[in-house]
């Protein structure tokens, strides 16, 4: 029993990470953005996650990254305040 809440608890945390997918800004300018569930994993790993999507969508297009805008949350991570990471970037 304990077994199945420990895995309802972290379906039901999954699934509420919120990942935007690249969206298109229009003029070659892309954004993407990535907000954690809970306030515990921390920025690092969203920072990664965002900045490897948004190099794989450019890679496809035989195109690098450039980076043009970040922004993050800042802590405390409390009340709906949670960590997430917004980046802006064109591939060239």
């Amino acid at each position: 029993m304990k077994k199945l809440v420990a895995v309802f608890a972290v379906t039901i945390f999954a699934g509420c990470a919120s990942d935007s997918g690249v969206i298109d800004q229009g003029g070659g300018t892309y954004f993407v953005s990535k907000q954690a569930a809970t306030g515990f994993p921390g920025l690092g790993n969203l920072r990664a996650d965002v900045t490897t999507e948004a190099r794989q969508f450019c890679a496809r297009s035989g195109k690098d990254l450039r980076v043009h805008r970040t922004n993050e949350t800042q802590p405390p991570y409390i009340l709906g305040n949670y960590p997430r990471v917004e980046l802006e970037f064109t591939c060239s």
